[in-house]
């Protein structure tokens, strides 16, 4: 007996002497750091948490080349001119600083830097302009209240330090300097939405905060103005909607409702129209799969690695496509050969779609073109029909520029997409016939095929443009409409 409870005592002292040499060690803790309140340079940061830090340097590199067939971003370190891939943008947008120069975003650390460089009519809203691409936007507030938006977009730069003056989003954007909880900065944006949909920030939980944080930039916003054409406020549209389901009906009736949420005039119909911006948060929380799942954005876009013996989410923030699909394979079984496919075949049925919806809603604005000169003329348009097409044209205009500033070309949510881009084109057509009807009662005899001059909008874009190249254009991949 006292043989056996020998043995068995050191069988088990042996196996605790394994298990403990075979468990990885503890990541020790890095001590004797503290980060200020306030504190926005990431590398004092980065003394406290080294990994993470290189991480998000990393942002700064060019992304992989041939991952993705659409959404090439920082490829290679070129810039990728939008409005040559998608020349019906040109046409749609002229008139507007979106329409001299709108490129592919290239990830978090060129925010600022390329915001400095694109056509100055880009940030002619001033200091709105910074909401998001700076991490003081939040100290800006507090110091000089929403006035601020309204000042001069250099005036603005002026007050940040000019170490950081090129700066994009930061550790204090979305950490809590004392713990590193995850935290909301940008309560005079976000906070006053959320409390638009009846959320208690105070219930959130911390997968809630995992899209939230990234919810603070990427979402639609509107710089609303004064009758003087002055920002005055930057506004989500979210009025009327509830969590899980910010539909594009509600965001449009809400900045169609509104005339200070006019920011621009499109110059071939002279319509004055709101905008819509990088709308992925209310794409992908509006009833997707995988945000029903419970899925954040954070799970696919900074998902766990493991650096030496320490797991931390990756802070080299990029698709996963670009990361060979190493978080979906976090849930899914499948190959990244097998995955990849299945993205690109959503994308294409997208992308479709979206070619097929933009060109028809350029001939409608020809039309009005059309239209208003033969008005000119002293031909008389029947108002009924006018009145008709126009408010179909800008419910299919807005759903198109939804889908089209949204950066996931559909994957977020491919039955959203699908349903906006064919509501989007049906409102095309409906306006379109309409427009031919009441020309045609004007005795104005409408060619079949209308002639968009897509070169004087593509070209004619000022010193700063990216000339337009047929081969960097987007074709419809299931063929001629």
């Amino acid at each position: 007996m006292k043989r056996k409870l020998l043995a068995t005592f050191m069988t088990a002292a042996l196996c605790g002497v394994m298990t403990t040499a075979c468990a990885p060690p503890k990541p020790e803790q890095v001590k004797g750091v503290t980060i200020p309140d306030g504190t926005v340079d990431p590398a004092v940061w980065g003394k406290a948490y080294p990994e993470e830090y290189e991480g998000w340097k990393k942002t700064a590199e060019a992304t992989p080349a041939g991952k993705s067939k659409y959404k090439k971003g920082n490829d290679g370190g070129q810039t990728f001119d939008k409005l040559s891939e998608y020349p019906f943008n040109a046409l749609l947008f002229n008139g507007w600083g979106f329409g001299v120069e709108y490129n592919e975003p290239r990830g978090h650390y060129h925010m600022l830097k390329d915001q400095l460089e694109v056509d100055p009519s880009r940030v002619k809203a001033g200091g709105a302009c910074l909401t998001c691409k700076t991490p003081y936007a939040a100290q800006l507030v507090e110091k000089h209240g929403l006035d601020y938006f309204s000042k001069p977009y250099k005036d603005v730069l002026n007050l940040i330090p000019k170490e950081h003056q090129e700066l994009g989003v930061s550790c204090i954007d979305c950490h809590n300097n004392k713990d590193m909880t995850l935290k909301l900065s940008r309560g005079f944006t976000l906070g006053k939405a959320l409390a638009k949909l009846g959320v208690d920030e105070t219930k959130l939980t911390n997968q809630d905060k995992r899209s939230l944080v990234c919810a603070q930039c990427h979402v639609t916003y509107c710089v609303q103005k004064t009758a003087e054409m002055k920002s005055q406020d930057v506004i989500f549209p979210w009025d009327e909607s509830k969590w899980g389901a910010i539909s594009i009906e509600n965001i449009i009736k809400k900045i169609r409702s509104d005339k200070s949420y006019g920011e621009w005039t499109q110059s071939v119909t002279g319509f004055k129209l709101a905008f819509i911006r990088h709308p992925e948060f209310e794409m992908f929380s509006n009833n997707s799969v995988h945000w029903m799942a419970g899925v954040a954005c954070a799970d696919c876009h900074m998902p766990y690695t493991k650096v030496g013996s320490k797991k931390i989410s990756d802070h080299r923030i990029m698709s996963p496509m670009k990361n060979d699909f190493k978080a979906c394979q976090q849930c899914h079984a499948e190959t990244p050969e097998w995955l990849k496919s299945q993205v690109i075949a959503i994308q294409d049925r997208a992308a479709s779609q979206f070619i097929r919806s933009g060109y028809a809603l350029a001939r409608v604005a020809k039309l009005f073109e059309l239209t208003h000169k033969e008005q000119a003329a002293g031909k008389e348009i029947d108002k009924e029909l006018y009145d008709l097409a126009k408010d179909h044209y800008e419910a299919g205009f807005y759903r198109n520029l939804f889908f089209g500033a949204e950066n996931s070309l559909g994957f977020h949510n491919p039955t959203e997409a699908m349903r906006i881009l064919g509501d989007a084109t049906m409102h095309a057509g409906e306006a379109e016939a309409m427009l031919r009807q009441a020309l045609a009662k004007a005795g104005v005899n409408v060619p079949v095929k209308i002639d968009l001059e897509l070169a004087k909008y593509t070209d004619n874009r000022g010193a700063k443009k990216l000339m337009f190249k047929p081969e960097q254009e987007v074709k419809d991949p299931f063929g001629p409409q």
